[in-house]
C-alpha cells in the first residue's frame, strides 16, 4: 500500500529514494544509523 500523502510530501523535500526518514525537519536517506541516533539524541 502506498501513502499517497507522505509521497507527496517526500516528494516536496526533493526524496526520490527510500528509506527515507524526517526528523524535526531534517530530511536522512538510505540507512545512516549514526545520523538518526544524532537527530533522535540517542
Amino acid at each position: 500500500m502506498i501513502d499517497e500523502e507522505a509521497r507527496e510530501e517526500l516528494f516536496g523535500l526533493g526524496v526520490r529514494s527510500a528509506p527515507a526518514l524526517v526528523v524535526d525537519g531534517e530530511v536522512v536517506t538510505g540507512f545512516d544509523r549514526a545520523r538518526i541516533d544524532a537527530l533522535l539524541g540517542l
